[in-house]
């Protein structure tokens, strides 16, 4: 699997928000799966309407209604830049999660439109009583190609459950990104720069076409 289908494969994983096929029952599941159902559930109601499909903007903004309550997005930024996050200005985190979030949702809702087929079977969860992080181990299923694994590290956080790093094949979408921001800092100079080219980059592919947004 190339860069380009293994960010937009972990972006269609991010919460289990495509078709779910739980093999385990509804009422056997435990809050932190739950709260990935939830949403799963969600989406796929409302994307059922090709009409809506056809309108990414639209799409962009209700997938980021959906997942925002079940995505920690402030921690995720912050294990995404790691070193970095320690070191920038408050403006700076707040300039990079605003657009990073940005990124993720819209790469989201392009993987959502052109992967939709996938389906997502739970598997049984080991949590122990009062946890507070736990990893929901799935797998992503398609007809002709062996079950993929996708595990979704998540947290409670403010008496929810919110996912903050997802598996796929055992590869962390936070570690895939590190590396990327990182080499990007290094070769432009600065974090500034990163986050500009970054903001330049959403505000391009939220304005095109999904055919021709990247």
């Amino acid at each position: 699997m190339n860069r380009k289908y293994f960010i937009l494969f972990m972006l269609t994983a991010i919460l289990g928000l495509i078709t779910p096929l739980s093999t385990v029952n509804a009422e056997n599941l435990q809050p932190p799966q739950l709260a990935i159902q939830h949403a799963s559930d969600q989406l796929q109601t409302r994307l059922q309407d090709k009409s809506f499909t056809k309108d990414f903007a639209k799409i962009t903004e209700y997938v980021q209604q959906v997942i925002y309550p079940h995505t920690d997005f402030d921690r995720i930024s912050a294990l995404v830049l790691g070193k970095l996050w320690k070191s920038a200005t408050l403006d700076e985190r707040e300039r990079f999660k605003k657009e990073f979030q940005t990124l993720l949702v819209r790469t989201y809702s392009r993987a959502f439109v052109e992967f939709k087929e996938w389906t997502v079977r739970f598997l049984p969860l080991e949590m122990e009583a009062n946890a507070a992080k736990v990893i929901v181990k799935t797998q992503v299923l398609q007809p002709g190609i062996q079950p993929i694994a996708v595990d979704y590290r998540m947290a409670l956080t403010d008496g929810e459950w919110k996912a903050y790093d997802i598996l796929i094949e055992g590869v962390s979408l936070v570690t895939n990104y590190r590396s990327t921001f990182s080499n990007e800092v290094q070769t432009k100079g600065s974090l500034n720069a990163v986050i500009d080219g970054l903001a330049k980059r959403n505000a391009e592919a939220l304005a095109a076409k999904p055919s021709n947004h990247s």
